[in-house]
């Protein structure tokens, strides 16, 4: 006999009936998530339903009968969206129920082709499945019109449809808004001819998709794919590892068939994306087997590359090194680790380095771009790390992005910051020259004149003392230095302020009081705030701002810098850097020195090396003889271009591991090929802290080798005993003298990684500074606006403020995305120049301009648009063909010496010569 409900009911347990029988509910629960729970994924069948997507209610297959009472009126509800309710006595497979579906699935199938042996999602299709669990043998296709002969759309590199297959179920339309919040993708038409279009009924190609591919995973159909046919079940193995590209860290699925990867996909158990990537992480992965891939060793003889065995290259470059470090010291050889390259490969780089050569000129892209960063947030919190989770997005109430483009630099936390922004009770600020896309949403846009972040950030903080919003209490218990920083803040002149940022003092004062008056509040910050010339200041500023306000050391706050490529943050972990070892030790710190000797097992250096700047200049004046480069392309991505490529030929020997002939590889003396992150393995760590595993995919191409085995082949060549490459092993080894990895270990690395620091028992830290600060308290210091050199000692000549940018397609240098269909969808560098500048300058859309600087020129193609002011440039750097860094300048941080890409000083004209338009 059945029980009543209320019998099953107690303080803190509640229950609902399935068939008769209690399971307990958990509140907000639908009930669909609570027959899962209970009963398993395949009790009721759904279409419409998807992990990562709001409950809809589309299809109806997964109908159940509902009852108050066991014997009680039954009504049949949409499981997927209807709560469960405490008492509620479920019939998930009723005759009535098994009779609804099935007549749900045949009234589909009159309407979609029945070609399942040739359809690519044979055997993986969510319809053929249900239609199957439902009990369809026979369709009975109407006598009337039907949508089986609509046209395909083969129109993108990557995208594709097939509408006669789709069955209206708006997965697809879910994803493009729920997912990626791009709105591309909506149902036209009622009725019969209810339709799913593209924009304005466009197709792929020419609507606004930013092909991210969430439309092709979440159909259950293949009447939206890919060119991979990534729902086919063709592949003989599937990988979970690491993107490679941005510092967002997304998990792929990889699927390989003999050896060769055939697709990608996002896993919806990852918590960094949750079903979820951009372009370059599903569909950018083709460079890896691309035929331009180094496969074998170059000596360049007489100018010209020559093939080489690897015992021949490991020779050359031992008794070359060996030669100098006898003849000039240690001192006279650098290294430039690779931000996209494993933690275990830029540990052992800075160990080489350091134990093998005997010298701290140890640097790469890590503390280039971001090392304001890491300076700046160590100086007034101790450690130089985002603070938080992104997955915090949904305890705060405010969002401050500056100096950041996240949905084209970050794409899958851009997606969910501009969802956050278009909710109507949460509050979203930019500081930025352009109107980005977050911009448009932003209910505060500070459109600041590049350069002045530190002026604008001295602002709002003035009118949070101002208004009384400072956080008393958190400042007098955990922070010091506040008065002298008050003092001069209040003191602060305004006016001029306002004047050389550009900005009205309202606007920042209304932003001020909503970021303060906020219950929490995050920052997100980017290259926009570090590659200036005061940007270890204003990271420092940023960090103030949040101590002002005690919003740090809880869910839904914090300070949360963006990195730019993969692995960023772990490169710096690992000591690339030549102040630091690995674990952020101080080199110069005797007793940190006498730990490293005594782990290394020789004397390593204690004098500060060169940062990247710095080996240039020495190469310049003679002082160092041989460079070592992994994967960074310095020719093209460093400033003032013909200033590096005279370092590098005053350089007696270069090395350059790469996976392509880069701008930087034809200048070397020894290519080395490296691997792919599809061909190793290792951890990347991303820009939460997150640790996670790189599993290789594919042996890596004949003729190549991992990075990681490289730098130990080349140790042992020198005569320092090294163990092979191995994740597990060199994790081991790094958790001995990196504090903050103590705990991990590469076989506990589970889907989501650990989030450092982590503890000796394996428990990770998702909050930082949570009672106290790494330096125990926080440190306030203030820092006047001053106007960059480039300005001072150029602006009268070069009137234009020329910035940089990136765009979504193409990463970094574009070596690896111009090898892929992304070159397909932006062929080209551009400038973006306001109207008012275009019409002065006789210049209109599509002319080459002519942007002149004091180091040089470069002719670029024009964009007009309103999106940066009068007066401002901004241009990407993904072609060499352009080479933007001819132009961009010597100066950098003041104290960090990351350089200021963001302001140069030019002035402009519509091209001439082999440019010219006509």
């Amino acid at each position: 006999m059945v029980q009543k409900s209320e019998q099953y009911s107690d303080a803190t347990t509640t229950f609902a009936f399935v068939d008769g029988h209690p399971f307990s509910i958990i509140p907000g629960e639908t009930i669909l998530s609570f027959l899962k729970r209970h009963k398993g994924e395949n009790l009721v069948p759904t279409l419409c339903d998807a992990p990562n997507l709001d409950p809809f209610g589309a299809c109806r297959v997964c109908s159940v009968e509902v009852a108050l009472e066991p014997d009680g009126r039954r009504k049949t509800m949409a499981s997927c969206h209807t709560p469960i309710a405490e008492g509620q006595h479920i019939f998930p497979s009723s005759p009535a129920i098994q009779d609804l579906r099935k007549n749900i699935i045949e009234l589909v199938l009159t309407d979609h082709p029945l070609d399942c042996l040739t359809c690519e999602v044979n055997g993986n299709c969510e319809l053929q499945t249900v239609a199957a669990q439902v009990g369809i043998r026979d369709v009975r296709y109407p006598e009337g019109e039907t949508h089986l002969h609509r046209e395909k759309d083969l129109s993108h590199p990557y995208m594709t449809s097939d509408l006669s297959k789709c069955i209206n179920c708006y997965r697809c339309v879910r994803a493009c808004d729920e997912v990626q919040g791009e709105f591309v993708l909506s149902m036209a038409g009622r009725g019969f001819d209810a339709k799913i279009v593209k924009g304005i009924d466009q197709s792929f190609m020419d609507s606004d998709c930013v092909s991210c591919g969430a439309c092709s995973q979440a159909c259950p159909t293949s009447a939206i794919s890919d060119i991979f046919q990534s729902k086919a079940i063709t592949a003989t193995e599937t990988t979970r590892t690491i993107c490679t590209y941005c510092g967002v860290g997304c998990n792929l699925e990889v699927s390989t068939t003999n050896g060769e990867v055939v697709s990608i996909r996002a896993p919806y158990d990852a918590e960094v994306n949750q079903g979820h990537t951009c372009l370059k992480g599903r569909y950018a992965f083709k460079f890896y087997d691309h035929p331009d891939r180094l496969t074998s060793p170059l000596i360049k003889r007489d100018g010209v590359f020559e093939k080489a065995t690897w015992d021949e290259a490991y020779d050359y470059i031992a008794n070359k090194l060996t030669n100098y470090k006898a003849e000039f010291g240690p001192d006279y050889i650098a290294g430039i680790s690779s931000s996209r390259c494993t933690n275990e490969e830029n540990y052992l780089m800075q160990k080489f380095i350091r134990a093998v050569i005997g010298t701290n000129n140890i640097d790469g892209c890590a503390r280039v771009c971001h090392s304001p960063t890491a300076l700046g947030m160590q100086r007034t919190f101790g450690t130089g790390a985002a603070t938080n989770s992104i997955q915090d997005l949904q305890h705060t109430n405010c969002i401050m992005v500056i100096g950041a483009n996240p949905t084209d630099a970050h794409p899958v936390t851009g997606a969910k910051l501009k969802q956050f922004s278009m909710k109507q009770d949460n509050v979203s600020i930019v500081i930025d020259p352009r109107r980005t896309e977050l911009a448009r949403y932003a209910d505060y846009h500070l459109a600041l004149r590049p350069g002045t972040n530190v002026a604008v950030l001295n602002m709002m903080m003035h009118y949070i003392l101002k208004e009384g919003l400072a956080d008393t209490s958190f400042i007098e218990s955990r922070t010091e230095g506040f008065d002298d920083f008050k003092q001069h803040l209040l003191q602060l002149d305004i006016d001029q302020m306002e004047t050389i940022s550009g900005v009205d003092r309202a606007l920042v004062r209304a932003a001020a009081i909503a970021y303060a008056s906020a219950p929490n509040a995050m920052s997100f910050h980017g290259l926009g705030v570090t590659e200036h010339s005061q940007g270890t200041f204003a990271v420092m500023q940023i960090a103030d701002l949040a101590m002002l306000t005690g919003n740090i050391g809880r869910p839904g706050v914090g300070v949360n810098p963006l990195r730019g490529q993969n692995n960023v943050q772990g490169a710096a972990d690992m000591g690339v850097q030549p102040h630091q070892g690995a674990g952020y030790l101080d080199v110069t710190n005797p007793e940190i020195n006498q730990q490293y000797n005594d782990f290394y097992g020789v004397t390593v250096p204690t004098h500060i090396g060169y940062k990247i700047p710095e080996m240039f200049d020495a190469a310049l004046e003679g002082k160092l003889k041989a460079i070592w480069i992994i994967g960074e392309d310095v020719v093209q991505t460093d400033p003032n271009t013909q200033k590096v490529i005279k370092a590098l030929e005053a350089t007696d020997l270069v090395i350059v591991q790469e996976l392509f002939m880069t701008e930087t590889a034809k200048y070397a003396d020894v290519v080395l090929p490296g691997a792919s992150f599809l061909e190793k393995s290792g951890t990347f760590t991303n820009g939460e802290r997150r640790v996670q595993a790189v599993r290789q995919v594919v042996a890596p191409l004949p003729g190549t080798k991992p990075d990681g085995q490289i730098i130990v082949d080349i140790m042992n060549r020198l005569g320092y005993n090294q163990p092979d490459y191995t994740p597990d092993g060199m994790l081991e080894e790094i958790s001995q003298i990196v504090p903050f990895f103590a705990g991990i270990r590469w076989d506990e690395l589970d889907i989501n990684g650990k989030q450092w620091p982590v503890a000796p028992d394996g428990t990770d830290t998702q909050i930082l500074h949570q009672t106290e600060f790494k330096r125990g308290l926080g440190y306030f210091e203030f820092n006047a606006f001053e106007e960059s050199k480039e300005i001072t000692s150029h602006g009268k000549d070069y009137p234009y403020i020329l910035t940089t940018n990136r765009e979504l397609e193409h990463y970094n240098c574009g070596a690896m995305t111009r090898r892929t269909g992304n070159g397909e969808i932006l062929k080209s560098d551009y400038l973006m120049i306001h109207p008012e500048d275009a019409a002065t300058n006789l210049i209109n859309e599509g002319d080459y301009v002519c942007l002149e600087s004091p180091r040089g020129k470069v002719d670029v193609k024009a964009r007009i648009t309103d999106e940066v002011n009068p007066g401002v440039l901004s241009t990407t750097f993904h072609f060499p063909e352009i080479m933007v860094n001819n132009i961009t300048s010597d100066i950098h941080d003041s104290e960090a010496m990351c350089p200021e890409y963001k302001v140069v000083a030019v002035r402009i004209r519509k091209s001439k010569g082999k440019f010219k338009v006509g």
